[in-house]
C-alpha cells in the first residue's frame, strides 16, 4: 500500500507540473480506499490542492468505517463518504461476496455522523441471487431508516461480467424483467422519501447531488490518478495501465503510466454529450429525437417534453429510463448542441 501511495503522489506531482491546479472535486474510489491505513490515507490526500468548498469523497466498506479511519478522513479533508452497502439482506450479501451485515451499516452511519462528516451516500445493487421484491423493499426501508438517513442513494442493476465466478453460474444470473421491477420499486420508495432521480442510477435530495459525477455527465475535465484511472481534458482522453503492479513499476522506472489515449472529434463529443445528457434529468434537446418520435410513435411514452432555459428538452420517463439504451440508439447529433445542459454549468 505504501508503494502504491508513493506512486500516486509521484503521478500527482507530474499532473501539477502539466498545469493541474486547485480542483473543485476529489473522488477517492474505484477500489477500496477504506482499507488504507489511516496514516496512508492522510498522506495520499495531503498535497492535493483544492478550491474553497471542494467536495472530497471517499468510498468505504461499512465494516471498514472505524473511529480511527474517520478521524483520518477529517484530517485529510474528506467531507463526503460513499458507503458500499449493496444490500441489507444477508443472503444477498453473501452471494455478492460481501463480508458486512446490516448491523455494520447502521454502525457506520452513526460513526460518520459522530465524526462530523455531514454528507454520506449509500450505494446499492439490485438483482442479486436470493433477492425478492419484499427483501429489496426491506433493504430500501432499512437504508432510509438509518440515523441520520442518507441524502443521496445510488442503485445499480447487477451486471454479469465475463470471466467472473458469477458468469459461470447461470442459475444466479439476474432476470431483466425482475430487475426492471426492482428499479421501479426503488424509484417509488426513494421519491417518496424526498430523493429525486437526477441520473438513471442516482437519487438525491435537492443540492445533494454528487458534484464529481455530475462533472463526468456534463463532459467536464478530470484527471485520474492511479492504476486504471481515466482522464479527460479538452477533448483528449487517456487512461493508465490496469494493474497496481504495472502501475508502480512504471512510476518507479520513471516511465509514464499512461496505457493509451485518444482525441475526440467534435462529432464524437456531440454524440457522447447527448448519450450522457439523456441519462440525466436535464434530458436532451427535443430535436435530437424529433425524427425518431415521428417515425416511431411507440417511443412517445418513453420521453416527456419540458421547457428549460428557453428550449424544449426531451426527458426520459420512468419507463424510458428502463429502456434508455434503446432511446439512445435513436439520438440525432445534427442540429444538437455540444454545450452542457443549464443545470450542469458549474465547473467541477
Amino acid at each position: 500500500m505504501s508503494a502504491y501511495v508513493d506512486s500516486c503522489l509521484a503521478e500527482y506531482d507530474c499532473a501539477r507540473a502539466e498545469g493541474l491546479g486547485a480542483v473543485r472535486t476529489v473522488f477517492l474510489g474505484g477500489g477500496t480506499p477504506s482499507q488504507l491505513p489511516p496514516d496512508e490515507l492522510v498522506r495520499l490526500l495531503a498535497p492535493v490542492e483544492r478550491a474553497d468548498g471542494a467536495e472530497v469523497t471517499a468510498e468505504a466498506n461499512p465494516e471498514d468505517v472505524t473511529v480511527q479511519w474517520l478521524q483520518a478522513c477529517r484530517q485529510a479533508g474528506i467531507n463526503r463518504i460513499s458507503l458500499g452497502v449493496q444490500s441489507l439482506d444477508e443472503a444477498v450479501l453473501e452471494g455478492l461476496g460481501r463480508s458486512h451485515d446490516a448491523k455494520a451499516v447502521v454502525a457506520a452511519a452513526c460513526r460518520i455522523a459522530d465524526a462530523g462528516i455531514a454528507r454520506y451516500s449509500v450505494d446499492l445493487i439490485f438483482g442479486g441471487a436470493g433477492e425478492s421484491d419484499a427483501s429489496w423493499r426491506r433493504t430500501l426501508t432499512g437504508v432510509l431508516s438509518l440515523d441520520p438517513p442518507p441524502r443521496h442513494v445510488s442503485a445499480y442493476a447487477l451486471t454479469v461480467e465475463p470471466g467472473t465466478p458469477l458468469w459461470r453460474e447461470r442459475a444466479r444470473h439476474p432476470d431483466d424483467d425482475v430487475q426492471a421491477a426492482r428499479y421501479e420499486i426503488c424509484d417509488e420508495m426513494l421519491s417518496a422519501a424526498g430523493l429525486e432521480w437526477y441520473e438513471i442510477s442516482n437519487w438525491a435530495a435537492a443540492g445533494e447531488e454528487c458534484r464529481h459525477n455530475v462533472n463526468y455527465w456534463r463532459q467536464g475535465d478530470y484527471w485520474g490518478i492511479g492504476c486504471a484511472a481515466h482522464s479527460h481534458a479538452g477533448g483528449r482522453r487517456w487512461w493508465n495501465v490496469r494493474t497496481p503492479e504495472r502501475y508502480v513499476k512504471a512510476i518507479r522506472s520513471g516511465k509514464s503510466p499512461v496505457a493509451a489515449s485518444e482525441i475526440l472529434p467534435r462529432t464524437t463529443r456531440a454524440a457522447e454529450n447527448l448519450e450522457l445528457s439523456l441519462r440525466t434529468r436535464a434530458g436532451v434537446p427535443s430535436g435530437a429525437l424529433a425524427t425518431a418520435l415521428t417515425a416511431e410513435p411507440r417511443l412517445g411514452d418513453l420521453v416527456s417534453h419540458v421547457r428549460s432555459g428557453g428550449e424544449t428538452r426531451a426527458v426520459l420517463t420512468l419507463r424510458g429510463r428502463l429502456l434508455a439504451n434503446e432511446v439512445a440508439c435513436r439520438l440525432e447529433v445534427a442540429g444538437s448542441t455540444c454545450a452542457p445542459p443549464a443545470m450542469y454549468t458549474q465547473r467541477a
